[in-house]
This record gives C-alpha cells, structure tokens and sequence, in this order.
C-alpha cells in the first residue's frame, strides 16, 4: 500500500502558480532522503513523459516555488530553493519552513513608489528604465493611456503593453496614489517639476487643447516634454533657467490650483495666474527663501513679483505658446492680450536697487568685522569680501561672477587688465578690471593659498571658490545667493535701531544690487555714459542712462531754490 506524504491544509487560497498537494509531497520525498525516480513514481506516477527525467520534474517544481516566492517580494525565500541537488538534506528544514511561509502569504498590493523591477519581467524592465521610468509613479505618470502609446518606449513591444495595461486595471487605485503625490494639502507639497509624478490627466496627453497629433512637429506626448524641447532652443544656460522659472511655476500653479494641465488652460486661467504672481497664496505653499532645487525648503517663488516681473513672466509665457502653436502642439495661446498695467519700458531697471555712497561705505565696514564681531568663518568672510569688491568694482552679473575662471583674467599690451567673458545672450566681451578688483582677488588667492602670479595659475580655477578642501571647486549661482542675503540680513540686523531704512533696504537685497551700485557710482564720479555702457555690456546707451541721477538732482534743487518755504 502507497504511503503519501501530505502538508497541513489551510482553508486559505493558496498564491497563484502554487504547485500542487502531489507535486509538494514529491518534492518533499526527494528532500527527505528517497531518489528522485522513486519520489515522482511514488507522488506523480504517469506525469514523466518519453524523454523527461524525473530530476527535471523535480527542477520544474521548485522553479514554481521561485516564481511564486518573487511574485510575493520574498527573494530570501527564492534564493532557498536554488541550490544544488547534493545539499537537499541538511537544506530540507528551511526548505519545508519557506513552503509553509509561501502557501499562507498573499500578494501584497503594489505601491506607487515600487520599483518597477518588482512586477514586471526583466525584458520589460530594462526597456522601461531606458526611457527613464523606474518606478510605478514613474509608469502611471509618463505612460499616456492611449493607443499605442507604447511606440514611444523602445523596445517594449504591444505584448508587454498589454501586460502592462492588464496591471493597472487590476490596481485602478495606482492612478488616484500617484495623483496624490502632487496633491496641494500642505506646504511640502510643492516640488521643482523635475520631482513631479503626474496622472494622465493633468500631465497634458490629453490636454483640452491639444491640435491633432498627426499634424504636430514634435515628438513629444505631453507638456512636460513640449516645453522642455522649446527650452533647449535656447542655447544659453542663463535664459534657459530663467525661462525654466516661468514655465515651471506655471505648471505647478496650473496642475496644484486649477486641477488642470498646462494644455488645458483657458484664457480666464491666464487672468487669475497674472494676479496669482503679484501675490503668490497660500504664502506658505509657494513661498520661501532662496533654496537649491534638491532642498526640500524649495518654493517656486521668493516673493509676489512687481509689475515689472509680472509682465515678463508673461512675455515668455506668451512666447512659449506662441512657438507650440508654431509647432502645431497647441490650438490657443491663453495669455494673448492679457497685460500689466504699470511696467512700461522707462521702468526696466529699478534704480531703488542701489546701494548709495555712504551706504555702502557702511555695508563694506560691517563686511570687515564678520569674524571678530558677527562669528563668521575666516574662509566664509574672506570669500565674502571678494565678492563684494570684485562684484561692486567690475559690475558682473551673478552668472558671470560664478562661472569666470583665472584663465578669463587677461592684461592687455598696456598693462591694462580685463575679464574676458561670454554674457548675457551668448554674447563674448570683456570688462576692466580696476585696482580695487585686482587688489581683492590677489588677496583673495593669497587667503585661498594660491599663486598671485598668473604664470603660475591654474585656468581652470574659478574665481570664486568652495569652501570645501578642494579648492579647484566653484560655486553655484544659488550659492551665491544664500551668501550674499545671508550677509545683508546679518548687516539688516547690525543697523536695524539706527538706521530702519536702510535696514529695510538691505533685507531686499540681492547679488544683483552690486552691479547697479557700481554703474550709479562710476557715472557719479565722472565716468562717461559710453564707458559705462560697454563695461555693463548693454545693447542701447538709453539702458545705462537710467543710472545717470545728476540731471534730477540739480532739476530737484533749482526748483526747490526757486519755491522755497515762506
């Protein structure tokens, strides 16, 4: 009479793929000590077919288990059944232990943030993750749900499209997760777009005013792509970040507030976005201090912007969708017409944004005594100083400062010396390099513990440098930024009781304020319009003119001579 081997029953379902009571109980023979013909004859009788050992029979078996056990997450229990044939007595215990673990355990429901990897073959996988999608938000985001939508993704083939499609109608719940990433509930919830994982329905594959693809000039199947191909038409980095900022806090205002996707806005949308600029709400979603894109304090914006910054962000949004109407990727621009009042041209530069004699004076004196009376670092006061005079002496812009090296320092035939440089618009020029400029980067190196001489400089080193050991390192343009409003701040503080205005002042400051200081002050004290204007690199002499303040200021006192008080 056959003796047969059982495993405990469990009312419960066991997982998919799992084998059977006969193939178990087989497989179990084999690990206890009996041949593997003997076990399949004994459990399996008539399942080896002409040509078919029983050890093959055997192998298939646990390769089911390992299937199952990956299905479930649980590769520390696949990894127990692959081991060779001769340890399957001293592995017996632990095998029959993970079988028990395998024949109770369910398939858990898949999460947004698992990897792709995790659910999908290995061939699939690695077509996915070519195309840049690593994860199931990834999926649910950059997968538009339309035919063929799998003609985008390189060798994924409509066989895998169905498995994947099969997927995500068994787990419709994945969408409503991954919108939830990009749900505005909290001030965390805003992220750079980048960090974006958007449904289907906000990311513009089906945007309400989408033309017809057929007729489209670009490859690409949603907004995020569309606009990153209108950004790389422009070659400099400077304007393609500026232009990111634009587009990007419009995405995000678009998606968060209005639910909606950038192809799907209207042109009252366009209307409340110019109001929502001047005066960014709730403050504390989209709000907040200067930060690099990786931190999580990042707000889209550092304050309401003025009419002025009003009507360019709709310059360039006005031109981003004129060219993806061009491109026949949209039907409608919603910002045509739609203007600030108060930003007239006269207004282009704010002379406010200057810093007086007497007030930088007063600036550069508390600059001084960072470490002695403020607690800063030698390295960090000293590195500020440099930029303080070299920005204030030269009148480069922020980019341009963080991105000069030594080898950009040059001394002509007359021994006059020159920051040779590509600027705004791509455009190459140099500017002079004054004693004051000089001075502070020779002491500057010396502080750096590098050569002052030029023949010994390494061209590669950037003028201003990183803290960190590496002294060949530079630093970013928004490094830049927390360093000099760190500074105004702290002189903000220091002056605060004596002097409110000025305090005020400051606590608006930006890098960007040198450069105006330094044009006010070089036409002050006598330089001509002309010089002014090469050395600032502007395209029409009336730019530059807006810095000239001697015409008001003898305008001002003739008057008030001529109507004084009674």
């Amino acid at each position: 009479m056959k003796t047969r081997l059982t495993f405990p029953s469990d009312s419960a379902p066991t997982p998919d793929g799992f084998p059977d009571a006969d193939s178990l109980a087989a497989l179990h023979a084999w690990y206890v000590g009996l041949p593997a013909r003997e076990a399949i004859k004994r459990y399996l009788p008539g399942s080896v077919s002409e040509g078919q050992s029983a050890r093959g029979i055997l192998g298939r078996i646990r390769r089911q288990l390992v299937d199952v056990a990956r299905r479930l997450h649980r590769e520390d229990l696949a990894m127990l059944f692959k081991h060779p044939a001769a340890e399957r007595i001293e592995r017996a215990k632990a095998v029959m232990r993970a079988i028990g673990v395998l024949r109770s355990l369910q398939a858990p429901a898949p999460q947004v943030s698992d990897d792709i990897g995790q659910w999908f073959p290995v061939r699939t996988v690695n077509a996915l993750r070519a195309h840049g999608i690593d994860t199931l938000a990834d999926l649910t985001v950059r997968i538009p749900r339309r035919r063929q939508w799998w003609k985008t993704v390189p060798g994924l083939g409509p066989a895998a499209a169905r498995r994947i499609e099969a997927f995500f109608a068994a787990y419709p719940a994945l969408t409503e997760r991954a919108r939830a990433l990009i749900a505005a509930s909290g001030p965390g919830a805003i992220v750079p777009w980048e960090a974006l994982r958007l449904p289907h329905e906000v990311n513009g594959s089906s945007g309400t005013f989408r033309a017809p693809r057929h007729t489209c000039t670009l490859d690409a199947n949603n907004d995020y792509t569309a606009v990153q191909a209108w950004l790389s038409l422009h070659e400099s980095t400077a304007t393609q970040r500026a232009y990111r900022k634009e587009a990007e806090r419009l995405i995000l205002w678009a998606i968060v507030e209005r639910d909606r996707a950038l192809s799907s806005l209207t042109t009252e949308d366009a209307i409340a976005y110019r109001s929502f600029m001047r005066r960014p709400t709730p403050r504390e979603r989209w709000v907040g201090p200067v930060r690099a894109r990786s931190s999580p304090e990042w707000r889209p914006f550092s304050g309401g912007l003025s009419a002025r910054s009003t009507s360019y962000a709709l310059s360039v949004l006005g031109a981003m969708f004129r060219w993806l109407i061009e491109q026949r990727y949209l039907l409608a621009n919603p910002f045509a017409g739609v203007k600030v009042r108060g930003s007239s041209r006269s207004t282009v530069l704010d002379t406010s944004h200057a810093f007086t004699e007497g007030e930088w004076m007063l600036v550069r004196a508390i600059a001084d005594g960072l470490e002695w009376s403020y607690g800063w670092e030698s390295p960090a006061a000293q590195r500020l100083r440099f930029v303080l005079d070299f920005a204030y002496a030269t009148g480069l812009r922020a980019s341009e400062l963080v991105g000069a090296c030594l080898s950009n320092i040059e001394t002509d035939a007359r021994g006059d010396h020159w920051v040779s440089l590509i600027g705004k618009g791509r455009k190459a020029g140099k500017v002079a390099l004054p004693p004051l400029a000089r001075t502070a980067l020779d002491r500057y190196l010396v502080e750096r513990r590098l050569p002052v001489t030029p023949t010994r400089w390494h061209p590669d080193t950037p003028l201003i440098g990183s803290l960190e050991q590496d002294s060949a390192a530079g630093i970013s343009g928004v490094r830049l930024w927390e360093i000099t409003r760190r500074f105004f701040s702290k002189a903000a503080e220091v002056i605060e009781a004596d002097n409110p205005v000025l305090a005020e002042k400051l606590r608006r400051a930006s890098p960007h304020w040198t450069r105006h200081t330094h044009a006010t002050h070089a036409l002050a004290r006598g330089a001509d319009l002309t010089t002014v204007r090469d050395n600032l690199r502007h395209a029409s002499i009336s730019t530059t003119s807006i810095y000239l303040h001697s015409d008001e200021v003898k305008r001002a006192k003739q008057i008030r001579e001529a109507f004084a008080a009674r």
